[in-house]
């Protein structure tokens, strides 16, 4: 049965936060809809979480649990959330009470303007200056890369239309590059400014490897959205590049060896040899590439998510 609005929360270890956050969106929710569900994906926590979520389940039946067998990730409980709600409209935010449920009025507001995904921006942000400094990198190599404007992409609070992410694929850390997957698939997206709070109980689960780990996503969303239906275009070109520079290397040996009148087998000439190899295998890459794209878009890829427990 379609709802009016999905509230969908990953919890990891939070158990310090878990009732303080119910009682906060449940006195909002109420102000703004009787018809909502909140989903909270239990990330495969090792404390007190899942008790409690399950007590609440049983006392609200608008609270529903997933519960992963391990820690997936964030990414994963949002790919969970979305495959698994019944909202016109998903709102995604953490369960660290940092994101402020008083701000879900604001981005329901934003979406009614016309926008398919709203994100939240946390312009005072209250977090340590290491997770400031790799967050502000992180966003201007995002929109160095892709051009996307929003200023702060790692924001959970988010809004989502019910069709524009129901059957996203998300996978490695692509959490943080929801609107920027969805703004390279065409769809409009907005930002409003949200209040941002410092925590109070448990303790943070981001490291210093996320800085990386999401550049790499980032690579691969902008060769994926760029050339997931041709990449032989892409591996090809980068085939006759080597091919160019081998040919122009080779001209200049042979021209070098007319005007000198002397012709040796250096560096150089091994270098035409190994571009005209790895040329040759860029080509065969592409061909092979484009195959396997073909297969992938023609086959049902299997869900991979190590769900445990479902409470609906």
């Amino acid at each position: 049965m379609e709802i009016d609005l999905s509230i969908i929360v990953s919890v990891y270890n939070e158990q310090e936060n878990i009732l303080l956050l119910y009682r906060e969106l449940k006195n909002i929710l109420e102000k703004i809809t009787n018809s909502f569900e909140i989903i909270f994906v239990d990330d495969g926590s090792k404390d007190n979480t899942f008790n409690i979520l399950k007590k609440l389940h049983e006392e609200d039946k608008r609270i529903k649990v997933i519960k992963f067998s391990r820690n997936l990730g964030q990414t994963a409980a949002w790919r969970a959330g979305f495959k698994y709600f019944s909202g016109k409209i998903a709102i995604t935010m953490d369960g660290d009470l940092q994101n402020d449920p008083k701000d879900i009025p604001l981005l329901l507001n934003e979406l009614k303007k016309g926008y398919d995904a709203i994100s939240g921006w946390r312009w005072n942000r209250k977090d340590k200056f290491s997770k400031r400094v790799y967050s502000k990198i992180a966003n201007f190599i995002r929109r160095v890369l892709v051009k996307e404007k929003i200023h702060d992409a790692g924001c959970s609070l988010k809004a989502y239309r019910r069709e524009v992410v129901k059957n996203l694929d998300l996978f490695g850390e692509m959490h943080r590059y929801i609107t920027t997957i969805l703004l390279l698939k065409g769809f409009k997206i907005g930002e409003v400014k949200v209040n941002h709070r410092k925590r109070i109980l448990g303790k943070t689960k981001y490291g210093s490897l996320r800085l990386f780990k999401g550049f790499l996503d980032l690579l691969y969303i902008k060769f994926w959205s760029s050339y997931s239906t041709r990449p032989l275009h892409f591996f090809g070109g980068l085939g006759f590049i080597q091919y160019f520079l081998a040919l122009f290397i080779l001209i200049e040996q042979i021209m070098k060896a007319i005007i000198l009148n002397v012709f040796t087998v250096g560096p150089l000439l091994i270098l035409v040899v190994l571009l005209i190899i790895t040329g040759s295998l860029s080509i065969m890459f592409g061909f092979i590439s484009e195959i396997l794209t073909r297969v992938y878009f023609k086959t049902y890829e299997e869900d991979t998510l190590n769900i445990k427990e479902i409470l609906f």
